[in-house]
């Protein structure tokens, strides 16, 4: 009996230890697509980084976060890029302008970096 209980202790596999960072930048990417999703575009600027706001024009941001009365998003498990920020892709969800009932996925990624001890920033756009 005392065999059998040890082969099942050996084809137990552990779950890797999560890297640290990986919870803060994944509630990161909520917080921010929850303020695209209430279309709260003041929260959601000051979530950018400086280059993702130089990247998008103002006329994109405001159209970024003009999200619709259904918006919805996804955020799917993200990995650790070299640089040390976070991906995550995420699937969008919009009502199209002309139909009340059809709603398109837009498939995009979610760019996360640490912006200070326990702060982090969106690096890009979905």
């Amino acid at each position: 009996m005392q065999a059998s209980t040890v082969s099942i202790a050996k084809t137990r596999h552990s779950a890797p230890s999560p890297d640290p960072g990986y919870a803060s930048a994944l509630a990161a990417a909520n917080r921010f697509l929850q303020a695209w999703q209430n279309q709260d575009h003041e929260t959601g600027l000051l979530m950018l980084t400086d280059i993702a706001k130089q990247k998008s024009s103002e006329d994109r941001l405001e159209a970024f976060f003009a999200s619709g009365h259904d918006a919805a998003y996804e955020i799917a498990r993200g990995r650790k890029l070299k640089t040390g920020c976070y991906a995550f892709p995420v699937a969008l969800f919009t009502s199209l302008p002309d139909s009340a009932s059809a709603v398109r996925p837009q498939k995009s990624q979610i760019v996360v970096v640490r912006a200070g001890n326990d702060e982090w920033a969106i690096d890009k756009l979905p």
